[in-house]
C-alpha cells in the first residue's frame, strides 16, 4: 500500500478539527513532522476539491483568517466559522485561545 501524500496526511489532520475549534497551519505542521506552516496552507489552497476538508478551520499563529482570500469569496472563511460559532472581529478569532484544538490533545 502506497504512503498517504503530504497532503492527504494534511487533510487527515482538518478533518479531526472538531466543530467550532480552530488551529494553526505550524500546529499542523509539528503535529505532521514533515514540512512547514507554508507547505500546510499550500495544501489547504488545493482542499477545495476534496470533500470533508473544513480548511476553513485552520488560521495563522495569531488566530488572522489569513486564508480568506483563497476561499470563493473573502468573507466565507468567516460566515463558516461564525456558522460553528467563532467570533470574529476584523478577520481575527475572538477568544483564540478557547478555540484552539491542538492535534496533540487528541492522539
Amino acid at each position: 500500500m502506497a504512503k498517504e501524500s503530504y497532503f492527504e496526511q494534511v487533510y487527515d489532520v482538518v478533518r479531526c478539527i472538531p466543530h467550532g475549534r480552530v488551529t494553526t497551519y505550524g500546529t499542523i505542521a509539528d503535529f505532521l513532522t514533515l514540512g512547514s506552516a507554508r507547505m500546510v496552507g499550500w495544501a489547504l489552497n488545493h482542499s477545495f476539491s476534496n470533500d470533508g476538508v473544513p480548511a476553513h478551520r485552520v488560521v495563522n499563529r495569531k488566530g488572522e483568517l489569513s486564508g480568506r482570500n483563497h476561499f470563493p469569496t473573502p468573507t466565507m472563511m468567516q460566515e463558516l466559522l461564525e456558522n460553528e460559532g467563532v467570533e470574529v472581529v476584523d478577520d481575527k478569532i475572538v477568544d483564540f485561545d478557547k478555540h484552539f484544538w491542538n492535534p496533540t490533545d487528541e492522539f
